[in-house]
């Protein structure tokens, strides 16, 4: 199988080393060059274009069989949104389309539902969110589900938090000393390991049906009191100080309240978590930064 990767960052670089280790043809796109070494020690064959600029696509390859766009914006307002997400997988689609893959997996995002009543939400339910950037990936989303109707090979997988080495910003915020409990701490937060993540694209890859959505998430959404509980427990630290809940400042943000279902992932693609919740995954990052000796003496007890 030949298999583009577009984003070669946090999750396309190691997502793209397992697709080699599986056997596979893997070419990463970047928009700079500056990860080139890093890639080919992946055994990933790099490839220079800015997807923002359709002309700078036009040179290359495109007879994969798995293209995965899993690019990020770096933050940025609505206006990067728009030309990383919404333009971005236009310009890709219909480079593609003279010589279609037999899949494309589009990592979209669980800030597609804008719910803050803690209801759970499955891939039925509305994405109708406050904040203008998760606008700009509804929208994006529906150029992609409209590619496919029109027999484009495309699945959207909406990714809850990532965390995993080096990322979670919740652990990296209480390590630092700088977390605070919002309120009452009532609020839920939905995650899913960097591993699970990749191994849940592959899945998509590998028996995802063109045109369907799954939400890429894990078994346990958490309040963040629950978290910041367990986090105290686990490090031997104290619980961070908490700090009033301003429901206005979150609406513009953008926060959110709700529990993400991944029923129909598991149903569908029979994904087996590695990580099935939070504590798994960050007892293994934790053991991770005591045998690194990363972590203060008091937080490794």
């Amino acid at each position: 199988m030949r298999a583009l990767i577009v984003g070669c960052g946090y999750v396309g670089l190691p997502l793209g080393a397992e697709l080699v280790r599986q056997g596979c043809t893997v070419f990463g796109l970047r928009r700079h060059p500056g990860a080139t070494a890093e890639m080919q020690a992946a055994g990933i064959r790099p490839l220079c274009a800015d997807i923002t600029r359709p002309e700078t696509l036009a040179d290359l390859p495109r007879d994969f069989d798995w293209v995965v766009n899993c690019t990020a914006s770096g933050g940025g307002g609505a206006a990067e949104y728009r030309q990383i997400y919404c333009e971005g997988n236009r310009n890709l689609i219909a480079w593609l389309a003279p010589s279609p893959p037999q899949k494309y997996v589009y990592t979209s995002s669980t800030s597609v539902y804008g719910q803050n009543d803690g209801s759970v939400v499955t891939e039925q339910s509305p994405a109708a969110p406050d904040a203008e950037t998760a606008q700009v990936l509804v929208a994006t989303e529906q150029l992609v589900l409209a590619a496919a109707r029109q027999g484009f090979p495309a699945v959207i997988l909406r990714v809850a938090g990532i965390y995993g080495p080096a990322r979670g910003h919740w652990f990296k915020a209480f390590l630092r000393g700088e977390a605070r409990l919002e309120g009452a701490g009532t609020r839920h937060l939905n995650m899913i390991h960097r591993d699970d993540l990749i191994g849940v694209i592959i899945a998509a890859l590998r028996g995802a049906p063109a045109g369907e959505i799954y939400n890429a998430a894990d078994h346990a959404p958490v309040t963040q009191l629950e978290f910041f509980q367990w986090l105290a427990a686990a490090l031997n630290l104290p619980l961070p100080p908490p700090i009033p809940a301003d429901i206005e400042v979150w609406r513009r943000r953008g926060v959110t309240d709700k529990r993400v279902s991944n029923a129909k992932l598991l149903a569908e693609l029979k994904y087996q978590f590695r990580h099935p919740d939070f504590r798994a995954g960050y007892a293994a990052e934790i053991a991770r930064l005591q045998a690194a000796g990363e972590l203060h003496p008091s937080q490794a007890d």
